[in-house]
């Protein structure tokens, strides 16, 4: 964790992430060579009678999720309690025990075996699914954990990608088909197991934990758990509703591609190629967009697009169906032009949700307490679960009740606005982030140095110079974490802003003498902030300058320092002045836009002051110097 942060590509070159990341993304890659396969099998070549092949999916789909449900609670607690290193190398060991047995269903075309098999590679997913979030955290710094899960998200879906397409294209061998597919799922297996072997020491976050077998009280346990984080367990919720939208989709493939397209099983995997490709992309993404840092601003962008192009790829397949006719090959199936509608819907809505679902994993890893984190994964895991199971179900009742599956798409797309909206009305912090955004990249283009002193956990005080009415938005925008702000009670008087910043549970404070019980309570309210860990912002000027200099600094920090004592950070802010949001024009907005769009402003921020060292001069003399320093 001490080493300097490096971006999410050159980390494939390191120990502690590459046989991390190809163990991991060889076990996504044969879970779904598995299961495309078997689902390619009973699907287009066997006749099960009590099997349906619109049916097939959704059951294949139910199985492996199920022991997500079961298991999941026991699994967050052997990753909290053992190294994790060790519990993985075990789960790649088990499941090459499992290809094993694959291989004979395979090679015999034992449909019952196979559906077992489903059942075990879900049990494998279900124990290194906590092990695989929680390790992240554990060798990854807070400007490589956006950058990390977008790598796994990314090799995921790749994943996902090679192993459908693998699966699809050794199924259509004529004669021999699952006789490859049993020799190909055994040697990933083995390759897995092998990459797992020089995986790094992850040691034990919580060695004491007293294991509870019983699979009910820990699960809900561990929901529990995840609700003492509030914003954690509603992220969970909305990671846990982009399982569902996906499953939706994912299950769906082989028989959309038949029964809708008229393509054959190279079309069914054309489609997973797309959507893999989409996910991928906006996955990777998501640290260019975020600035190395964890972004929940890009979460509404995300669940926007997902609503969008769901809705559109209903609209782009009425009228399709399969008439009868021979089914189209990959190149009979792009050669028709409404096709390309339906494959860049499906690009789109899979871009968008991995713009959606990274900044989230990201943010639960980073905020959930160390010791818990793989018991709040496991609770993410649980409920991923139920709401993959209830989509399956949800999808097989609207199906069996005469719902096409374009329609089925569509309803999955205004049930999208609803969940979704909820979660932002519960946690307005993706909201507000999200228009903060909109703020720094298109009125300003932000450029900080010396971010590396912002602290990502920890109790700790930035005092920043005080400019504009939108100092607060650019420096919550550039930190790591939420921040609390100590600010003038009139800027809460300001329309929108004053809106914000009582959403953003900033702290108003009024002269002494104007409202003494207002004063001593911010002051209060400031102490309470930082015996919770969290990180305060104030500007110790008092007042937005009103001539583009520093003011003196008051010594009101003096007061919070006396109860509660923790590192003081120096920062300033550089070509705010002049701007819009300034008071060069004697009031804010006076000339709106008065230097355009994409003004360049910068941050600098300074080293760490111990509190014993602190007083307000010495916090303006070290504030002054780094707005002396050239602007980033």
């Amino acid at each position: 964790m001490s080493q300097t942060p490096v971006g999410q590509f050159g980390l494939l070159a390191q120990r502690r992430f590459a046989p991390f990341f190809w163990t991991q993304f060889l076990g996504a890659a044969n879970d779904n060579l598995f299961k495309f396969a078997f689902t390619v099998l009973v699907t287009y070549q066997l006749q099960v009678s009590w099997l349906e092949p619109k049916m097939a999916g959704l059951v294949i789909g139910a199985l492996f999720i199920l022991p997500f449900v079961l298991v999941s609670a026991t699994a967050g607690q052997w990753a909290d309690k053992y190294d994790k290193a060790v519990i993985m190398r075990s789960v790649k060991l088990l499941e090459v025990g499992i290809m094993l047995v694959a291989a004979v269903g395979f090679w015999y075309q034992w449909v019952p075996v196979l559906l077992a098999c489903v059942f075990l590679m879900g049990l494998h997913s279900t124990l290194f699914g906590p092990v695989k979030y929680a390790y992240l955290p554990q060798h990854l710094s807070e400007r490589e954990l956006t950058g990390g899960n977008g790598m796994v998200e990314m090799g995921t879906f790749v994943a996902i990608l090679l192993g459908n397409v693998g699966g699809g294209l050794l199924m259509s061998i004529a004669g021999t088909g699952t006789h490859w597919v049993a020799i190909s799922c055994l040697v990933v297996a083995l390759v897995g197991w092998g990459a797992s072997k020089a995986i790094p020491a992850s040691p034990s976050a919580d060695a004491n934990l007293k294991l509870n077998w019983n699979p009910v009280s820990e699960t809900w346990r561990n929901l529990k758990l995840a609700h003492d984080y509030p914003s954690v367990f509603r992220s969970l919720l909305g990671i846990s509703w982009m399982w569902f939208f996906g499953a939706v989709f994912l299950s769906q493939f082989p028989s959309f591609a038949r029964d809708v397209l008229g393509g054959n099983e190279q079309v069914a995997s054309l489609l997973l190629v797309v959507f893999s490709v989409g996910i991928a992309v906006g996955s990777l993404l998501c640290e260019t967009l975020s600035h190395r840092h964890v972004e929940i601003g890009l979460v509404p962008i995300g669940a926007v697009g997902m609503t969008v192009f769901a809705w559109d790829l209903y609209l782009a397949t009425q009228g399709m169906s399969h008439n009868g006719a021979a089914f189209l090959s990959v190149g009979q199936f792009v050669a028709q032009s409404a096709h390309w509608r339906v494959m860049a819907d499906l690009a789109l809505l899979a871009f968008s949700a991995g713009l959606y679902s990274v900044p989230m994993y990201a943010l639960i890893q980073l905020r959930a307490k160390p010791s818990h984190r793989a018991r709040i994964i496991a609770a993410n895991n649980i409920l991923n679960a139920l709401f993959m199971i209830v989509s399956s179900l949800a999808a097989g009742a609207l199906l069996g009740a005469g719902f096409s599956i374009p329609e089925v798409f569509a309803a999955t797309a205004v049930l999208n606005i609803i969940v979704v909206g909820y979660v932002f009305w519960l946690m307005p912090e993706y909201i507000f982030r999200l228009l903060m955004l909109f703020l720094t990249r298109l009125v300003y283009r932000v450029k900080v140095r010396g971010d590396e002193h912002l602290p990502t956990d920890g109790a700790a005080i930035l005092v920043c110079n005080h400019v504009s009415f939108v100092d607060a938005v650019i420096l919550g925008i550039v930190s790591p974490r939420p921040m609390v702000f100590i600010m003038d009670h009139r800027i809460f008087k300001t329309p929108v802003l004053g809106w914000l910043f009582k959403m953003l549970k900033a702290i108003p404070i009024a002269p002494q003498k104007e409202d003494p019980q207002a004063y001593e309570a911010a002051f209060e309210r400031a102490k309470q902030v930082l015996r919770e860990g969290e990180l305060l912002c104030l500007f110790p000027e008092g007042a937005i300058t009103r001539d583009g200099k520093l003011q003196p600094f008051k010594g009101g920090i003096m007061k919070i320092l006396e109860d509660a004592p923790v590192p003081v950070i120096p920062s300033a802010l550089h070509n705010l002045w002049g701007s819009s949001f300034s008071r060069i024009e004697g009031a804010a907005m006076a000339k709106p836009l008065r230097r355009g769009l994409f003004n360049r402003v910068g941050l600098v921020v300074g080293d760490a002051i111990e509190p014993a060292e602190v007083s307000p001069e010495l916090l303006q003399q070290k504030v002054q110097s780094l707005l002396d320093e050239p602007s980033p």
